[in-house]
């Protein structure tokens, strides 16, 4: 592999100027401003075997399916409420809880059609899930578009390695979006528009998935139906929303009134079930951190299953064991916020001082419901192209898997995978400034 590594090397220069060239840009809000900048690429891909993937499929899949059937029991019936599964008060005050949504059954009774499942790999090999992202999850147009312009670069490589293409994604999405479509109308990618901080891909996948990007404003609902204003005032019906909005900014007349990027009455035609909206409306319940610590208690409870992949050691606060364990071992824990994302609200014990360590366990005491801590997984370094040496190093790298549900659950053979570039974090986000990789599956 060494041979390949210096292959990749010689040719990132050139791989990141072709992505700037197509505008691969990840956008940020710092101090009020919109700054747009590349999204660092790292030539270097992670390779995940044959048999780790298929372990890595089975258990996302089974992982998946328990998430949609907990989302359809909230809104529906709540028996895991009501067999003591899950306290109440976590899911009824959690922020991403949408009693506007209660009693909708969406098309197909499919809510989180796309899964953004973030993964680390230990030290040992274990895959261990950190996160689940059920309400709009990015990334997966930055592996799509740098394995192409890979392609281009050293098409070589790709003859003498075994890997599945990682290019039919849109084409995943597009039998998604078809089958769950509701009167043959239009698929649509609703974007807020070129500020967004994953406008790059919205406007990437609408071609790869031959759906029509739709901007606020192009979508009007009519009679409880949605239409598409295209060009010279022609209206389409819409049959599919693949929104890339936030719940509350979606419809003004049901949530935030002072929305401008919404589609007044929305939720009329939604839950009447005259369009589908991907991903699922009220999705947040079921990412809630608070609620990630009761996901392997759901794949018993709605599938009889032992989980196949594990959460990280995770502590409640909530429960009287966990919060003495916390308050007592702070200094050694990850703390995060449950309503933060981003990497946003992530604070490892061991950074703080003896000040900052009892400030933080006074907002523990007073606010419980608003934190899970973590054990600290040392999980495994994958080598970059150093910036400033041009030579090998290892950083930190988590893996974002994409979970595509509609007339079957399939776990797409890529990933976005993460890095840190700051050799000291454990942080690995693009917007606290860290870099992606391609990641490949390798054929049996």
């Amino acid at each position: 592999m060494n041979d390949v590594n210096d292959a990749f090397i010689k040719s990132s220069d050139a791989v990141n100027a072709w992505l700037e060239r197509y505008g691969v840009k990840f956008g940020i809000y710092k101090n009020g401003v919109f700054k747009e900048q590349l999204f660092p690429y790292d030539s270097i891909p992670r390779v995940i075997s044959h048999s780790d993937f298929a372990l890595l499929e089975k258990g996302l899949i089974q992982r998946a399916k328990a998430l949609n059937m907990f989302i359809d029991d909230i809104y529906h019936d709540k028996k895991i409420i009501k067999d003591g599964v899950i306290p109440p008060e976590f899911v009824l005050t959690s922020k991403g809880y949408l009693h506007e949504c209660e009693g909708i059954t969406p098309s197909k009774s499919i809510y989180a059609h796309i899964a953004g499942i973030d993964l680390v790999q230990s030290k040992t090999g274990e895959w261990v899930i950190l996160e689940d992202n059920l309400r709009i999850p990015s990334g997966a147009s930055y592996p799509m578009i740098a394995r192409s312009v890979m392609r281009k670069v050293l098409p070589e490589i790709f003859h003498d390695k075994k890997i599945v293409d990682n290019r039919n994604y849109g084409d995943i999405l597009k039998s998604m979006m078809d089958y769950v479509n509701v009167n043959g109308g239009l698929n649509v990618i609703f974007t807020p528009g070129r500020y967004n901080s994953a406008y790059f891909e919205h406007s990437y996948l609408a071609e790869k998935s031959q759906a029509t990007l739709a901007y606020p404003g192009e979508i009007i609902v009519e009679n409880d139906e949605c239409f598409y204003l295209g060009m010279h005032g022609k209206k389409e019906k819409v049959g599919c929303i693949y929104r890339r909005i936030s719940d509350e900014y979606m419809d003004p007349n049901t949530f935030v009134p002072e929305s401008l990027i919404g589609i007044p009455n929305l939720m009329q035609a939604y839950r009447k079930g005259n369009v589908a909206v991907v991903n699922g409306l009220g999705n947040g319940v079921a990412d809630d951190k608070g609620i990630y610590y009761f996901v392997p208690k759901m794949i018993k409870y709605y599938l009889d299953e032992e989980p196949v992949l594990h959460n990280a050691p995770t502590y409640l606060p909530y429960y009287q064991k966990d919060y003495d364990y916390i308050l007592k071992n702070l200094s050694k824990l990850v703390i995060k916020d449950v309503s933060e994302a981003g990497g946003y609200g992530v604070v490892f014990g061991r950074d703080l001082d003896d000040k900052k360590l009892t400030e933080l366990k006074a907002l523990i005491v007073k606010e419980p419901r608003r934190f899970i801590a973590q054990e600290v997984i040392d999980f495994k370094d994958l080598e970059i192209i150093d910036d400033k040496s041009g030579g090998k190093v290892l950083r930190k790298a988590d893996l974002r898997a994409f979970v595509v549900t509609g007339k079957e659950t399939k776990v797409w053979a890529s990933g976005l995978t993460r890095f840190s570039r700051n050799p000291d974090s454990f942080v690995v986000n693009s917007s606290q400034g860290g870099g992606f990789k391609d990641t490949w599956i390798l054929e049996e």
